[in-house]
């Protein structure tokens, strides 16, 4: 990873202090428990100077600044292993990790990643973009431990909804049954499982973590062993009590020794509470109760709004004007509202993406149409299918890569059903500073196999509007496609009807050469078309395909080329290759599309770039391999 320029670091010294001297844990294990409070304060006043300049993920990492300290001031990291989940709490970590220097360059191309990233540092244990991967990975590498007899600490901190996924409860589950040595710290941002924190549960805490609470506990099982009855009655009796000023019995119920809840912000009870749980054998799950956005004004009151931002003013908050016109992600909102004010039947259904996907509005309109799962993308597309079953017609938003998760569901519940749910899917396609975790590069290639699924990619806004209408209005499984970020500008004219299923659109009229364009790459193929003279198609439809269409263009032109911001193999462009080998057509096929490789961080127009899937990259590789009429096969390209 090159190390990028601070303008700030020779300033560091001066201005954050006691940071400065921290480059790695090992540092700052060497300060006294009384100069930490100091240090969160610098830390958080460094973590919003950076992130306001290259923004990125926000009120959660403030968030977990003193949870941060104490977990690297405790444990022996990178020796102990620290997993988190999900990743975008993990920028205090970043600091504190030897990559101060370069949070300027943080999401950025050629900088550092905003989500814990293994060949990043190895600090890093678990490559984290999705959620809700703590437990199991953690788990994983404490059976590990144990297997090669290696004596560490395994701890896994969940928390900003993460717990809420199914993926962590099987965890939790096998955990317990294997009571395996793993300690799960639960960061509890949003107040959503416990009250009010105080000097009573900070207590109960450390009382219920120290050595004489555990000691009496397992000495009164032991003494106890030959008298089952009295054994289940003290039992019952200690379930009681916790259960009467804790909300313990979930988690002790799966086998884990539960702690707390205790007040996130306080390092010294973090570092006393930790350092009683690590020298405690088992499962255990301690609940810290944090404020997301903590530090920072405007965050604290929006945590919502500031979960991640685009660069801003700190004083204000406000975000630097970007002056771009409306994204997709709003045009699919705009048609959500309107769409459901048409018909009763709309229902609209989320992944914990209610902001991101574009659906404030329709949730503040429609509250009672309206169903966040959180983060339980395959819940989401099952619950759809159960509301087509009784004549719903709901409408799942839900990101390209987060589909990924739901696949099963979305074969199973859904398609070979032949439910009429509609599938709107954003960030299809590369998705800029997110980099590789969360880029939509699959979904064409694990779709299209799928029966009965109609599956749509539009080439402008305005596209965007219809096509969402028409998916709404097939009588079976739609999916629209639709990228991160604005499009073309196009003007969207709502009171435009439907498209016809399958049928593409002529964009430009040429000779020899014809681009297949699908999706976000018509602008670029149609900017092409123009230097090359060739016939420019936006496809609008990856399934069905317009087969009347490309078999005619496959007998007037040299050279067909097929454009797509998702991956070659299998995408839209093998099923153009498959139509034309059925037909028998000898026609010269170029396939331009993702790589088979993964796709780091930067601008979407840098990511498309270095894709060749630019203007200037389409035209430099048609000119590669035509030069006039052809009689040799074209590889394919990308």
């Amino acid at each position: 990873m090159p190390d990028q320029p601070n303008p700030d670091a020779l300033l560091a010294p001066l201005r954050f202090p006691l940071l400065s001297a921290v480059d790695l844990p090992a540092d700052l294990r060497l300060m006294s428990e009384d100069d930490l409070p100091a240090l969160a304060h610098e830390l958080r006043a460094f973590l919003i100077e950076c992130v306001s300049r290259t923004g990125g993920h926000f009120a959660a990492g403030l968030g977990v600044v003193e949870l941060t300290i104490a977990l690297h001031y405790v444990f022996n990291t990178p020796d102990d292993r620290l997993v988190w989940d999900v990743g975008h709490q993990a920028y205090p970590h970043k600091i504190l990790t030897g990559r101060r220097q370069q949070m300027l360059s943080l999401r950025q191309k050629g900088g550092i990643s905003g989500f814990p990233k293994r060949c990043e540092s190895p600090y890093d244990m678990l490559g984290v973009g999705h959620s809700s991967t703590s437990i199991s990975a953690a788990m994983g590498m404490a059976l590990a431990a144990a297997r090669k007899g290696e004596r560490r600490q395994v701890v896994a901190v969940i928390g900003d909804g993460a717990l809420g996924a199914g993926l962590a409860f099987e965890a939790l589950n096998h955990a317990g049954a294997l009571d395996v040595d793993l300690l799960v710290v639960l960061n509890d941002n949003e107040m959503s499982i416990s009250p009010p924190v105080g000097a009573i549960s900070k207590h109960l805490a450390r009382l219920l973590s120290g050595k004489l609470y555990t000691s009496v506990r397992e000495g009164s099982k032991t003494a106890l062993r030959g008298l089952p009855q009295i054994r289940e009655l003290v039992g019952r009796w200690e379930e009681h009590m916790k259960g009467m000023v804790m909300p313990s019995t979930l988690f002790e119920e799966l086998g884990f020794n539960y702690i707390g809840p205790i007040d996130g912000h306080d390092i010294g009870a973090l570092i006393a509470t930790l350092r009683n749980m690590r020298t405690m054998p088992g499962p255990r799950l301690l609940h810290v109760v944090t404020q997301k956005g903590k530090g920072y004004e405007p965050a604290e009151g929006q945590p919502v709004t500031y979960h991640g931002v685009a660069p801003f003013d700190r004083k204000t908050g406000r975000p630097r004007a970007s002056g771009a016109g409306p994204t997709y992600t709003q045009i699919f909102g705009d048609w959500l509202c309107a769409a459901a004010a048409r018909d009763e039947r709309l229902i609209a259904i989320t992944p914990a993406m209610c902001e991101g996907s574009g659906m404030t509005e329709f949730a503040r309109r429609h509250p009672s149409r309206f169903f966040d799962v959180g983060i339980a993308e395959q819940h989401a597309v099952t619950l759809a299918a159960g509301m087509a079953c009784e004549g719903l017609k709901p409408v799942v938003a839900i990101y390209s890569s987060f589909l990924q998760r739901a696949y099963d569901q979305l074969i199973h519940d859904v398609c070979l059903q032949g439910l009429d749910v509609t599938f709107a899917v954003d960030r299809a396609g590369q998705v800029g500073e997110d980099g590789p975790t969360h880029a939509g590069s699959f979904d064409l290639s694990f779709c299209r196999p799928i029966p009965g699924l109609v599956i749509m990619a539009p080439g402008d806004e305005d596209e965007c509007h219809r096509l969402l209408q028409t998916a709404f209005e097939y009588p079976g499984p739609a999916l629209v496609r639709y990228p991160r970020g604005v499009g073309a500008g196009v003007a969207v004219d709502r009171q435009a009807g439907t498209v016809p299923i399958g049928r593409a659109r002529r964009r430009r009229e040429g000779r020899d050469i014809a681009l297949l364009a699908f999706g976000s790459l018509v602008p670029a193929a149609c900017a092409a078309g123009d230097e090359l003279g060739a016939t420019v198609i936006d496809m609008r439809f990856v399934k069905p395909l317009d087969e009347e269409l490309i078999l005619e263009l496959a007998a007037t032109h040299e050279l067909l080329v097929t454009l797509e911001e998702n991956t070659i193999a299998g995408g839209a462009g093998a099923a153009v290759g498959e139509l034309l080998a059925a037909h028998g057509s000898a026609t010269r096929l170029l396939h331009l599309g993702l790589p088979d490789r993964y796709i780091d961080h930067a601008s979407q127009a840098e990511q498309r770039a270095e894709c060749g899937l630019d203007s200037a990259g389409i035209l430099a590789a048609v000119r590669a391999v035509y030069s006039g009429p052809m009689t040799e096969p074209l590889a394919s390209a990308g």
